[in-house]
């Protein structure tokens, strides 16, 4: 798939270059052109001139063919060929016009509602009765994502022109590669979402359980501790099931971490031992919902199995343009061999909850190369480091105060 998006683009950069160096030929040089400028010089112009109006039309685009993606595309579209006048249509109906002989709408939704063959542009004829219209022909190209009909990209012409023709197919094709993209980007979403929702399903009914008897334990004996163990469960359910953001702030999720710990060592009693150590200016970075939970709560289920006592360390350092967040644990370890099995899906989500899904996630926001360092051995622990950009295009962080009361 991404060999022909790649494919699809080139071609249209090639055609489009072709058909401006011709209509630069045909009709002179524009405005501004010296005895000096040679034909390379044009060429130049046309490159630059066609991939920068392709950027400005993909924003857009990568955002579905909706009306107002349309209506934004359509004018660097209609740039790109030279043409008097360029209209886009879903399935159903017309989603945008740019340029002159906006008249022929109807006649063109016409030609449009008969598909030709899959794929295969049409030149047809217009009628006007106008006689300042000059606009004559349409070229009707299909747009396609993944072998299915999505709409037509029409092109207006005042005369039948095969370079128009090919170049239009061209530019639907690329259009087309948009789409796809857009649908990728939709289908990338909706997988992180459904990941997230996976990852608060694998939140242990154990630990809400024990959690809910450990609570019982203190209401006779110590009812403060038992308020106290009960509001700090609500909060951290509230906000591992909240709504609203695939981004939090690291003082939020280290809060929610904070929770979960209290409940804990409630449980444990002095069993499980927990170190701080946070600067205070990473607070506020953004990161991903739930990337950390899940790691501190794998590291108490496995590293006290056979120990009796534990310490997990939870370090947050400012590394200049990252924040470096640490979970480190002198448990049971595990084999390297069965990590990288659990990293890559191969066994239940029991040999390590949530670790392959934020190793994933992290992948997924940042760069393959964001995913954690883990560092372990049977019987020596475990430390996970992670590297969060401070600063990182589409990631904003959607704070809610913690923990919430309504």
């Amino acid at each position: 798939m991404t060999g022909g998006l790649w494919t699809a683009l080139l071609v249209l950069s090639c055609s489009a270059v072709a058909y401006a160096l011709g209509r630069w030929l045909r009709v002179g040089p524009r405005p501004g052109w010296t005895p000096g400028d040679g034909p390379a010089g044009s060429v130049e112009r046309a490159t630059f001139h066609t991939l920068h109006t392709a950027s400005l039309a993909a924003p857009p685009l990568r955002a579905g063919l909706t009306t107002d993606s349309a209506r934004k595309a359509a004018r660097q579209l209609r740039s790109l060929l030279g043409s008097p006048a360029l209209c886009l249509l879903d399935e159903e109906q017309l989603l945008a016009w740019e340029g002159s002989g906006s008249h022929h709408r109807e006649e063109v939704l016409a030609h449009a509602s008969r598909t030709g063959p899959a794929g295969r542009p049409r030149v047809v004829p217009l009628t006007c009765d106008d006689a300042e219209c000059r606009i004559r022909w349409a070229v009707i190209a299909p747009l396609r994502v993944d072998d299915a009909h999505r709409g037509q990209l029409v092109a207006l012409a005042e005369q039948e022109s095969d370079s128009l023709a090919r170049a239009a197919h061209e530019l639907a094709r690329w259009t087309s590669a948009q789409l796809e993209l857009a649908e990728l980007d939709w289908a990338r979403t909706r997988l992180m979402e459904a990941e997230l929702r996976a990852l608060r399903a694998q939140i242990s009914p154990h630990f809400i359980f024990n959690s809910l008897a450990v609570i019982g334990s203190f209401i006779r004996t110590d009812p403060e501790r038992a308020r106290e163990l009960l509001l700090g469960f609500a909060d951290f359910l509230r906000y591992s099931f909240r709504r609203g953001g695939d981004f939090t702030t690291l003082a939020e999720e280290l809060g929610a971490i904070e929770h979960y710990l209290k409940l804990s060592r409630a449980r444990f009693g002095e069993r499980l031992q927990v170190t701080w150590r946070v600067a205070p200016e990473v607070l506020p970075v953004a990161v991903p919902f739930l990337c950390l939970q899940p790691l501190v709560e794998n590291a108490v289920k496995h590293a006290m199995v056979g120990r009796q006592t534990t310490l997990i360390t939870i370090a947050a350092d400012d590394e200049g343009s990252t924040a470096r967040i640490v979970i480190e644990d002198d448990g049971a370890g595990m084999d390297p061999k069965d990590l990288a099995k659990v990293l890559a899906g191969e066994v239940g989500r029991e040999a390590g909850i949530g670790l392959g899904n934020v190793d994933e996630r992290l992948r997924q926001v940042y760069g393959k190369t964001h995913g954690p360092v883990i560092e372990t051995a049977v019987g020596a622990g475990m430390k996970i480091t992670i590297r969060i950009p401070k600063y990182h295009p589409g990631v904003q962080a959607n704070p809610r105060p913690f923990p919430q009361g309504d």
